[in-house]
């Protein structure tokens, strides 16, 4: 029988705030210095400074521009929804920025996450509150929450700390509805969980279902069936609120191959990499190891993961204390069944989706909120035996820095030779060192306060409180600063990129695409123009697409590379940038033009240089929108082989079987003539890209074809874009190489057309013979409206809910008076 936890009255509010308030001076202390120390403006390195800080920046300034459709400064051109409600619209602390002006947003990032880390530690003592008896553990609670190994190491991810925000609430606004019977909070606390980030929204589900399963099982929640529909309800309300970004996501995001690689075979049972199961564990008892830069298990292919959670001064002695405890309940039963989670892949991925397509702890801020719960009941609990816990704590500790630090390794001659030794797997003896030296540090440090001042509570949460936050400043000093001095990019994006635009003196950069190919990535978004480059994951589909047909990896980011000459006129790729320092120093593999001195590029011309880039036209440059003489099936086009894939794309249009059939007119389909391509033996068939040869000499030739059949103008709008044709011939179909969606319509001289799909990811209209064509192409995210209709559906049924929610207390709280009366007047008459 599990204890029942009652209701819950929160006095003392003056602790959340002082918990907010500590949180946010020391993550002030924590940041101010690097913001003061990089001239105003918080960098990092990899992809805080190309992924975060660009973003903001950028859709800062769609936001305030009315352009929340599409976006073209994301890659070839991505939804806007889709592509960045997993990294900021769902935010708050991004709205927050809206009335500032853009070249001011980069100054903002720092303040923000010193916003956020002081919003965490609220959070968590509002869920943890109710677990104490003594507010101040929960004090300390919350700052170890916020200041935990896992919100250092993703400083990294700058988004990854609304989740850890919401998450506590999550859970308070639960515990509110089981024990305080209190109604509607918890739908409240679902929309907004969702809305933040749908991502990480997945992995609380199961969070929630396991934790209300756990204290339902263990009978420390007395189930009622009403109140398990009232619960799903909640749940179902609170959920469809969020359809108005939810529903564009999804649809937005269908299709991308990297949401689609699930668990199977023995990798679904054990990790493929033995490494990942000493990360999981050391996560735990040693200072965070920071992103890209793996130190105790340099194979465990672990890099940006996220597998971090150790706790400032504790680190895992006060769950190894409350786990000792004779007592058993749900909160030991749960972080056993969360152990098992972490170390079981398939049951890892449970927590995104079943998602195997990379290896990712990004739940493990949920298994730090547990162990700080079981710290501060271990820190309140006068039975709990530190000294066996600190033992315990201590040797695991010891032993993984002995094991690892000093044990030979082998190292391969690269001469041939013999092989030789060193001492240490780690990956640096630097880090490694300091943080083993941490650890044990705080170890000693904890078990010191726990002999003078374990008797008084006051006393030992005053001193633990104050030595958490000393370790966690001194060792995330450590962590940041580290990430701070190493990183490549900084010095280049304050140096020349960010708010540099008006220094590039080229006046129709923001109407063409450029090629940053080698540069700091993302550094056009940091300028807002347009590029074929872009770090960003969560892109259109039919770019992830497009690339994969024409046999060029893409993944996180798009950056073809040299060897993909033909796709640059094809993209309309005017420019290339080529930052010509590599921090000071010229190196020729970065470099655009070889040791000779001839480009890597068959057809650019040098034109000047601003910022240190050195800026390259194309002269095979096509216009964006043309039309081709030539059309070839998808079949067709797979015969060529890969590397010249890239370069057979300025030859023909391709297009499906039926889009063949469908405009015979236009491409000169017949049955008869593709009898053999689609017959048993297919190879019998003698298409035209059996005669393509491809080289500088055919690309100018097939460039020069398309220019004389081009757009006059094309424009970006904030509904789409529009453009002008002259036809002099034919019925054509004019092509574009903007990614193809279904939110797109389209109009030729005021009549509606049909938007196909051609070359994989790209869009085609036919224009009408021997006339002047006004195209204009308007584009609506799909399910947004559908989604608001949810939504306001859900606001409705959320407001009819709370008015019978509030009649129905109502209508108890007279009963109860009357009857109260009643008894009153029964006493009086006897």
């Amino acid at each position: 029988m599990g204890d029942r936890i009652q209701r819950f009255k929160p006095r003392n509010g003056h602790f959340f705030l002082f918990t907010f308030l500590v949180g946010l001076i020391t993550a002030a202390a924590l940041f101010i210095p690097f913001i003061v120390y990089q001239g105003g403006v918080f960098y990092y390195y990899g992809d805080f400074n190309v992924q975060e800080i660009p973003f903001y920046q950028m859709l800062h300034s769609s936001v305030k521009s009315g352009e929340l459709g599409w976006n073209h400064l994301t890659d070839l051109g991505s939804d806007t929804i889709s592509s960045y409600s997993f990294y900021l619209l769902g935010s708050p602390f991004f709205w927050l920025t809206i009335p500032f002006d853009n070249d001011f947003v980069p100054n903002l990032i720092g303040p923000l996450l010193i916003l956020k880390f002081a919003c965490a530690s609220g959070a968590a003592y509002l869920f943890l509150q109710r677990y104490v008896k003594y507010k101040p553990f929960a004090v300390l609670g919350g700052l170890l929450y916020a200041f935990s190994g896992f919100s250092i190491y993703n400083v990294f991810f700058f988004h990854f700390h609304e989740p850890m925000i919401m998450f506590p609430l999550l859970l308070a606004a639960l515990d509110c509805f089981l024990y305080d019977k209190r109604r509607g909070l918890f739908a409240v606390a679902v929309f907004a969980a969702c809305v933040v980030n749908y991502y990480f929204f997945v992995g609380q589900v199961l969070f929630v279902v396991m934790y209300y399963l756990m204290v339902t099982l263990t009978k420390t929640y007395k189930f009622k069936i009403t109140e398990f529909l009232l619960l799903a309800l909640e749940v179902a309300i609170g959920f469809a609120a969020t359809a108005f970004i939810l529903l564009p996501s999804v649809l937005g995001l269908m299709g991308n191959p990297r949401l689609d690689t699930f668990p199977k075979d023995w990798n679904a049972l054990v990790h493929d990499k033995p490494q990942r199961y000493w990360l999981s564990v050391l996560a735990f008892f040693f200072p965070a190891d920071m992103p890209a830069m793996p130190t105790f298990t340099p194979e465990s292919n672990c890099k940006w993961a996220s597998v971090a959670g150790w706790l400032p001064l504790f680190g895992m002695t006060g769950v190894i204390a409350y786990l000792q405890l004779k007592k058993r309940d749900w909160i030991k039963k749960l972080i056993c069944l969360l152990i098992l989670f972490a170390m079981v892949p398939v049951l890892n991925s449970m927590f995104q989706m079943l998602n195997t397509s990379i290896y990712y702890a990004r739940w493990y801020y949920m298994l730090v909120l547990l162990f700080v719960l079981a710290t501060i009941r271990a820190v309140e609990n006068r039975r709990t035996n530190w000294k066996r816990a600190l033992i315990w704590s201590s040797c695991i500790t010891l032993g993984a820095t002995l094991l690892i630090g000093l044990m030979p390794k082998t190292v391969e001659s690269e001469t041939g030779g013999e092989d030789s030794y060193t001492i240490g797997v780690q990956a640096d003896n630097v880090r490694f060192w300091a943080y083993a030296l941490a650890a044990m540090i705080c170890l000693l440090g904890f078990a010191l306060i726990i002999k003078k001042f374990g008797k008084n509570r006051f006393e030992l949460v005053t001193a633990s409180t104050i030595a958490v936050l000393v370790a966690a400043l001194l060792t995330s000093y450590f962590i940041i600063g580290t990430g701070v001095l190493s990183s490549s990019t900084t010095s280049t994006i304050r140096k020349d990129i960010i708010n540099s635009r008006s220094d590039i003196e080229i006046d129709d950069l923001e109407t063409e695409r450029s090629d940053f190919y080698k540069c700091v990535d993302n550094t056009a978004m940091y300028w807002k123009v347009q590029s074929i480059n872009c770090f960003q994951s969560s892109v259109s589909p039919s770019i992830m697409q497009f690339y994969e047909k024409i046999g060029i990896k893409r993944d996180v980011a798009s950056r073809p590379d040299f060897s993909a000459y033909g796709l640059r006129p094809f993209l309309s790729t005017k420019y290339y940038f080529d930052y010509s320092l590599d921090n000071g120093d010229y190196t020729i593999d970065k470099s655009f033009v070889d040791n000779k001195g001839v480009t890597k590029m068959p057809g650019w011309k040098f034109i000047k240089s601003n910022n240190n880039f050195d800026i390259y036209l194309d002269e095979n440059y096509i216009p964006m929108g043309y039309c081709f003489d030539s059309y070839i099936t998808e079949e067709e086009f797979e015969r060529i082989r890969e590397k010249d894939r890239p370069q057979a794309l300025v030859n023909a249009m391709v297009l499906s079987h039926e889009q063949m059939k469908k405009y015979s007119s236009i491409t000169g389909y017949t049955d008869e003539k593709y009898a053999a391509l689609y017959s048993q033996n297919p190879g019998r068939f003698k298409s035209v890209v059996d005669n393509y040869s491809f080289g500088t000499p055919q690309l100018e030739q097939a460039c020069n074809k398309l220019k004389a059949d081009c757009c006059s103008s094309f424009e970006y709008t904030k509904e789409g874009f529009t453009a002008k044709y002259e036809n002099k011939g034919g019925e054509k179909l004019m092509f574009f190489t903007v990614p193809y969606s279904e939110g797109f319509t389209a109009e030729v001289n005021g009549e509606a057309v049909e938007v196909e799909k051609a070359d994989y990811g790209f869009m085609a209209v036919k224009v009408p013979a021997k006339s002047s064509c006004d195209i204009v192409f308007k584009y609506r995210t799909p399910g947004l409206d559908l989604g608001i209709k949810i939504t306001l559906c859900a606001a409705a049924a959320f407001a009819l809910y709370m008015l019978v929610v509030l009649i129905t207390a109502v209508v108890k709280r007279v009963l109860r008076k009357r009857k109260n009366n009643i008894r009153e007047n029964w006493r009086d008459i006897k």
